[in-house]
């Protein structure tokens, strides 16, 4: 207990830097993986935009990266996070290739929950003579909003486990403060320090994204 409390300034700024690369990764990769699941959607066959060649191209690209493990990602994205970023490793970069990762992932997701629309609703919208993009923004997203967000819930409890292995190549945050630290150094109290405010920060995400769920689904 001593140990942890004499490296206190360190467990806290491990612990923003965990919150600082799970709302980096979760703005970079819900932004691209929103774009990816609207892809996948409207471009499919029976689509409100139906394209054989974008949604097959757009299907290969999921397939082929989604299933990567994000140990195996972390390293072979080096090159393209250092490209973009200025650098490999570290917060930033770990972030960054989080936020890559998490997209293909995100991407299906949300066209899953657009999919799961009730086909009569965007029947309905078109015989009142709406266009592909207004039934995409006002009947399809509105209507799969809550459960969208229930998803992207899942992805920032995924996105906070994914930053403790990225500590362990260079990535800072908990996951390097409890290697480093705890493992390292035989001091099974500040590893376990470490889990628990990891454990914390998933609880509370939970918590909020289900209670905003609910909300939305109950209007």
């Amino acid at each position: 207990m001593d140990r942890l409390i004499e490296l206190a300034p360190e467990f806290w700024a491990a612990a923003l830097e965990t919150l600082y690369m799970s709302s980096f990764a979760l703005v970079l990769g819900g932004v691209l993986g929103l774009v990816i699941g609207i892809i996948l959607y409207v471009t499919r066959r029976g689509g409100l935009l139906q394209n054989v060649v974008v949604s097959t191209i757009a299907n290969l690209a999921v397939n082929f990266f989604r299933p990567i493990p994000f140990v195996i990602f972390l390293v072979v994205a080096q090159p393209l996070a250092r490209a973009v970023v200025g650098i490999g490793i570290g917060t930033t970069a770990g972030a960054f290739i989080i936020g890559i990762a998490a997209a293909f992932a995100i991407g299906r997701i949300v066209e899953q929950h657009l999919v799961s629309v009730s086909p009569g609703v965007i029947e309905a919208a078109r015989s009142m003579g709406a266009g592909p993009w207004r039934i995409l923004f006002t009947v399809a997203i509105p209507e799969s909003l809550g459960p969208l967000i229930l998803g992207y819930t899942f992805i920032v409890v995924a996105l906070i486990d994914m930053t403790a292995m990225a500590g362990l190549a260079g990535g800072g945050g908990l996951g390097a403060f409890a290697q480093i630290y705890g493992f390292r150094q035989f001091e099974p109290v500040v590893m376990w320090a470490a889990i628990v405010l990891i454990v914390v920060f998933v609880h509370l995400v939970q918590l909020l994204g289900t209670t905003l769920a609910r909300k939305i689904m109950r209007r």
